[in-house]
């Protein structure tokens, strides 16, 4: 069930990847837009304002069809055959039920207390999905029926019909039994949904009126989870749900962006609920201050080496906001440490957030940048000035906290592990060796990862041992048949691994951004000695 829900985590993870580069250009066109920053050139209806204005359009992508992003993401990463064709079922299904309930409501909307005839603006309990005005059941609903889809998918996508109804299996099987199954599901959302959307709207005042207590525990929540990959359910409801505003904090920060730009008042005033997106101030300050930890207590003989390794982890934890290769250099050698890493970065954004800090700050300085500091840095620059002292003063914090703890109680981390002997590992070259015997095809798209993804694969026990692949943002998540014939971690991170979790038979070896072309190259890999044993080699 773990291993499932782990599974579940990383696939809603395929979408999000999206967000940040459409949010940057998003306020890339607000602060070209805006008089204040760029002069009376962006005034409206100039050339300068109209074509920022079109570039803007295409930036809202991502957030206005965010239901069709979550709709498609879920099976890329939960369907265990034929993906694409999945997208497409549950993109038709997906469509069919807001279909449903959107006649539902037409002609019954007064039975389950929806006035339909009203437009579906914000705050309606209505929406526009595809062109269909339909209950705003937001990625909730979007998660839900892509996931039932994926069920039948997995289930019944195989199943060998009768020659004469040859033409209704595989993708036409699927959505039959979906459009029978949407029905009564579209009449229990028209039923159920508004009663939640009630429940929801107290949940918003509750977690809105919580203050530092409620930033501190769900900037806790969301670094402690890491480990098990069920930090995606924390974060998830709060950025691109409804937990605390309608549309989640990014879609609300963006429409606002250009209204909060231009007023003087304090931003926490504003927009209390941004207290729910600064987990991202401890991806930029925390970093810096355990990376200098590591290096400071290293054996000096081995600070070239552990420099290394840190300033490209360190990089991408500040820069793009991924901290997973960073943190598993730690967390399975010391997990004291990362307990205090969690502490301490929810004692920061409270800190932050009790000074008036707000915003959507979940990413790296990147994004700090250019949907932050930039754009609303004219009216608020006292806001991200004291965020910046308390951001540099924990930076200084984590520093102290970590060398102390490293020191006192002999953790081994980076630059101070024990001389061992060397783990015999595989190259490239020698897995091809064994791997091709005579006439033996060749790898499909070989390539820089193919080594990487040849010593992940020996580490789990070979081709034989492999029961599932899939990944999220930075780990590379495997099924095994046989756990008791995976290498030790020190096999994994002579291949590039940062650490390797381990869930009995489920693994997920941390390979960093670049895990969506080491997955690529570890299927091949699979393909290539399926291929060999078929011709029986």
């Amino acid at each position: 069930m773990m291993e499932k829900i782990q599974r579940f985590g990383g696939a809603m993870f395929t979408p999000v990847l999206l967000f940040s580069f459409s949010g940057i250009m998003l306020a890339l066109t607000i602060i070209f837009k805006n008089p204040m920053l760029v002069g009376s050139i962006a005034n409206e209806g100039t050339f300068w304002y109209n074509a920022w204005s079109v570039v803007e359009s295409g930036a809202w992508t991502v957030f206005n069809q965010m239901e069709l992003l979550f709709v498609i993401g879920l099976p890329i990463g939960l369907a265990k055959k034929a993906n694409a064709r999945a997208a497409m079922e549950a993109v038709v299904t997906y469509l069919t039920f807001n279909y449903f309930v959107g006649s539902i409501l037409e002609h019954f909307g007064k039975t389950f207390g929806v006035d339909y005839a009203g437009s579906a603006d914000s705050g309606t309990g209505l929406k526009m999905i595809a062109g269909i005005k339909t209950l705003d059941t937001g990625i909730v609903g979007a998660i839900l029926i892509s996931a039932i889809v994926v069920w039948i998918h997995n289930r019944y996508f195989d199943v060998k019909l009768p020659e004469f109804l040859g033409i209704f299996q595989g993708s036409s099987l699927v959505v039959i039994i979906g459009f029978f199954m949407m029905l009564p599901i579209a009449i229990l959302t028209a039923w159920i949904w508004p009663k939640i959307q009630l429940g929801i709207g107290s949940m918003q005042g509750f977690l809105a009126a919580s203050g530092v207590f409620g930033v501190w525990l769900y900037t806790f929540l969301e670094r402690i989870l890491i480990p098990t990959g069920l930090h995606h359910f924390i974060y998830t409801p709060f950025i691109f749900g409804p937990a605390v505003v309608e549309g989640g904090i990014t879609r609300y920060w963006m429409d606002h962006l250009n209204e909060f730009s231009r007023s003087t008042e304090p931003l926490k005033k504003l927009f209390p609920e941004g207290g729910f997106a600064l987990h991202g101030n401890s991806k930029i300050f925390a970093a810096p201050g355990i990376a200098a930890a590591f290096y400071a207590t290293a054996k000096p003989e081995k600070r070239k080496k552990v420099l290394a390794i840190l300033i490209p982890v360190t990089l991408t934890a500040v820069l793009a906001g991924i901290t997973e290769p960073l943190e598993f250099t730690f967390l399975f050698i010391a997990p004291v440490l990362f307990v205090v890493h969690a502490l301490l970065a929810a004692t920061m954004a409270a800190t932050m957030y009790a000074f008036g800090v707000v915003g959507d700050m979940g990413g790296g300085f990147i994004d700090l940048l250019a949907k932050n500091w930039i754009p609303l840095g004219a009216n608020h620059w006292q806001t991200y000035a004291i965020q910046l002292v308390i951001g540099l003063a924990f930076t200084a914090i984590y520093f102290l906290v970590f060398r102390f703890l490293i020191l006192k109680f002999n953790f081994a981390t980076p630059g101070r592990e024990a001389d061992t002997a060397d783990v015999k590992l595989y190259s490239k070259k020698e897995y091809k060796e064994k791997m091709a015997g005579a006439g033996g095809p060749a790898i499909e798209g070989e390539n820089q990862y193919t080594e990487a993804a040849a010593i992940y694969l020996e580490g789990l026990g070979g081709s034989d041992n492999i029961a599932n692949v899939n990944n999220c943002a930075t780990r590379l998540r495997i099924g095994v048949h046989d756990e008791t014939l995976v290498q030790p971690d020190e096999v994994f991170r002579e291949g590039g691994a940062h650490g390797v979790v381990r869930n009995g038979k489920a693994f997920q070896i941390i390979v960093g951004l670049s895990v969506p072309q080491v997955r690529e190259q570890f299927e091949n890999l699979l393909k290539f000695n399926q291929n060999l044993e078929g011709d029986g080699q």
